[in-house]
């Protein structure tokens, strides 16, 4: 029944975020795309012997499963990196980056080819369950709810026929920039080398790309711009029938911030809501952020500015509706927070202040940050207690271990 949920959530959030569009430019031959990310559980700093169950789990003992690792939010807590090369002088050749003792992974990273796994064929029968759902739209920070709101959208499929009612405001669109590697990338991480960036590790200091038809100037130094940003200090006060408060300390080096939250009232009722004083916003824009975007938004109050430490719940919008079979996963809610960070561009040569001069770059290194936090709602985050030795359950409200899980298919 926990499955049967998520993955009804799952569909709830595809069906309110845009497409982007991929988007091509002219520049230099050689490009390099460096994501940089953090990411916190808030409410498990460690957990033990469950914290090594969801390493096992989550590939998080065993090193980089494969590129890319920072882009979406991540199961896991820590520093993610990304490394994608594209020389279109030798497109698709192994390479190598020296990076400085800071990052500490050893004196340089293989850059490979992606290797392309082939689908697994599914088969399909062709029948399209019958199915009803029910999603309610918030939006904006505040104990109470908002004059207008939620919107209701809901729709069902019965014998192969949908049925809708209500609308959703539209998502805003977010342009694509995630470089979808192919064979003609050389990226990291990959199958052979299982090493991973840890808490310590820094980007600052010196990089170097080498190998096979690399132009042998690319090398170039990263400031703390471009470091990983510190994690998101992420607390939440209250019941999922009470006005949540989201507090969280200042993350140094973000330019603005923005949450977002899904929730699940009973099997086929489900909550969207964002921080944003607009209708529409959500997971979308979960993503690094160009600084033209954030100032954009920033004045439409999409995105919160960098001087906000807090944002409150509106009462009750995660609360189970007492009904509809939603069982123990009723009344929960999945919070997720972003602190969008710098940009840095390097072009090789620098572009010549006077424009009639030629200019012909060899090279672009383009580095992205952000920080993210992720906090389950309407838990009991301390009681990680097992049963008692008559192994009867000591819990009112579903325990975390026991969700997670349910969750991870334990």
């Amino acid at each position: 029944m926990q499955r049967r949920h998520l993955l009804c959530l799952a569909l709830v959030t595809a069906l309110t975020a845009l497409p982007a569009a991929s988007q091509k430019g002219k520049g230099p031959k050689t490009l390099v795309y460096i994501d940089v990310a953090t990411h916190n559980f808030a409410g498990m700093p460690d957990f033990g012997g469950l914290g090594g169950f969801m390493a096992k789990r989550m590939g998080g003992d065993t090193g980089p499963k494969g590129y890319p690792e920072s882009r979406n939010i991540p199961a896991g807590t820590g520093k993610f990196l990304d490394i994608a090369l594209y020389n279109g002088l030798k497109p698709g050749v192994e390479a190598q980056q020296l990076v400085p003792a800071g990052l500490a992974v050893g004196k340089s990273l293989p850059l490979l080819p992606p290797v392309i796994e082939p689908g697994g064929s599914e088969r399909y029968d062709g029948k399209i369950p019958d199915v009803e759902v029910k999603i309610y739209q918030y939006w904006g920070c505040g104990a109470a709810v908002r004059p207008g709101q939620p919107k209701v959208f809901s729709f069902k499929m019965k014998k192969g026929q949908m049925e809708t009612r209500g609308s959703m405001a539209p998502g805003l669109f977010v342009p694509d920039r995630d470089i979808d590697a192919t064979p003609s990338y050389a990226v990291w991480p990959n199958k052979k080398n299982t090493k991973r960036v840890s808490d310590r590790s820094s980007m600052v200091g010196a990089h170097q790309i080498t190998g096979d038809g690399v132009p042998a100037s690319l090398q170039f130094e990263l400031t703390q711009n471009a470091d990983f940003m510190p994690k998101i200090a992420l607390q939440s006060r209250g019941e999922p029938t009470d006005a949540i408060a989201v507090n969280w300390q200042p993350v140094d080096r973000a330019r603005a911030y923005f949450l977002t939250g899904t929730g699940i009232k009973s099997e086929h009722e489900f909550v969207m809501w964002s921080s944003a004083e607009v209708a529409g916003a959500s997971s979308e824009l979960l993503n690094y952020l160009t600084g033209s975007y954030i100032d954009k938004w920033l004045k439409q109050k999409v995105l919160l500015p960098s001087t906000s430490t807090s944002c409150t719940v509106p009462k009750g919008i995660f609360a189970g509706s007492g009904g509809g079979g939603g069982g123990e996963m009723g009344g929960m809610g999945m919070l997720t927070m972003i602190a969008y960070g710098p940009e840095t561009n390097i072009v090789y040569p620098p572009k010549p202040a006077d424009p009639k001069q030629p200019w012909n770059p060899e090279w672009n290194v383009r580095v992205r940050t952000k920080s993210t936090a992720f906090a389950m709602l309407g838990l009991d985050m301390g009681d990680m207690q097992e049963d008692d030795g008559e192994g009867q359950q000591q819990q009112k409200k579903p325990s975390m271990k026991g969700l997670l899980k349910g969750i991870l298919g334990g």
